[in-house]
């Protein structure tokens, strides 16, 4: 295999990495407790930015050309533990003013106000993150290893990914399935019965709110780190729709699910498009892309609304003879 094809499949299989990160991050606020997060992209962005600031050092020793605040170059994976930080920070404070007193629809409207409002604001302050033209030249974080160039560099990092992904979904996993997880699935389905019965549904929302905003940063941060550049132009709003997309395609709270419509939406989809014979028009193709995941957003919410893998149903009681069971808790079939 020459050395372009495996630095176009390393290129795939990490973005497939950070995409299946941010798309368990949403599925534990959207699919597990029914928290509509337009915003999402504001946190993979946040944790991005934060990668890039704790990796870059100053503005005046990365050559002049790039305006920001603040600049360490502290050593990896610092960077990345920081951007988990900012995203948890974040997701605390955008959660206190989006999820105090809205549910439903209004939430989901402040948050997407929030996210635009913000991609705005970096735009126009050059001197903040370096405005549109975003910022570059990020430090490779296991490029001093011995050994490591190109090619060698690249699957090194599609290593380190694997190994985040693989402690990112047993996380998940292990919450899922846990009694916090049923607690999250009954404020889901009906957050007065949640409280009536003393489990607080403010306080679970804004718990998923927080850690989702964690990981979806951690993703943002992995990303900057293998491509070396962020910019506002990908991170705009509708970026959270291919989120949500994976999510209702794969299956809502449904790990391997989400996992399937990371791999189906996010790599194989966006791929396939370049594949149309329409030209090589970039302008076209990019749209069709947005086409394309419409219709199938449009689709599966009509005729199967579950997705492809759906949540399992959980029934309690005693447990019949032969039936898988998990800490008591009886699985037979899946959701409608």
């Amino acid at each position: 295999m020459n050395s372009a094809i495996q630095l176009y499949a390393t290129t795939l299989l990490v973005y497939l990495a950070v995409n299946l990160i941010a798309s368990w991050a949403l599925d534990i606020q959207f699919g597990v407790t029914g928290v509509l997060n337009f915003g999402f992209i504001l946190f993979q962005s946040a944790g991005a930015y934060a990668a890039a600031l704790l990796s870059l050092g100053p503005a005046k020793a990365s050559g002049g050309f790039q305006q920001y605040f603040g600049g360490w170059q502290l050593p990896f994976p610092l960077p990345l533990l920081g951007a988990v930080a900012v995203g948890a920070a974040l997701g605390w404070l955008v959660g206190w003013v989006g999820l105090r007193r809205l549910r439903g629809d209004f939430q989901a409207v402040v948050l997407l106000v929030v996210s635009v409002v913000a991609s705005l604001v970096v735009e126009s302050l050059p001197g903040f993150l370096n405005g549109d033209a975003g910022l570059s030249l990020v430090p490779k974080p296991l490029l001093g290893l011995a050994g490591l160039t190109g090619v060698s560099y690249a699957w090194a990092f599609v290593g380190f990914c694997a190994v985040v992904c693989g402690l990112v979904a047993i996380l998940v996993a292990r919450l899922v399935h846990s009694p916090y997880g049923r607690v999250l699935r009954a404020v889901r389905e009906n957050d007065a019965l949640a409280d009536a019965m003393g489990r607080s549904s403010s306080r679970a929302r804004m718990e998923v709110f927080v850690l989702g905003g964690a990981l979806a940063a951690l993703s943002g941060a992995l990303l900057v780190e293998f491509t070396t550049a962020w910019a506002p132009s990908g991170w705009l709003y509708p970026e959270t729709f291919v989120y949500f997309t994976i999510v209702i395609i794969g299956g809502r709270a449904s790990l391997p699910g989400v996992a399937v419509g990371a791999a189906l939406i996010a790599v194989g989809i966006q791929q396939a498009v370049q594949l149309f014979p329409i030209g090589a028009d970039a302008t076209v193709l990019a749209s069709l892309q947005w086409v394309v995941i419409g219709i199938l957003t449009l689709g599966f919410l009509w005729w199967r609304p579950q997705g492809l893998i759906p949540e399992r149903v959980r029934r309690f009681g005693p447990t019949p003879a032969g039936s898988a069971t998990r800490g008591g808790e009886v699985q037979e079939g899946v959701g409608p």
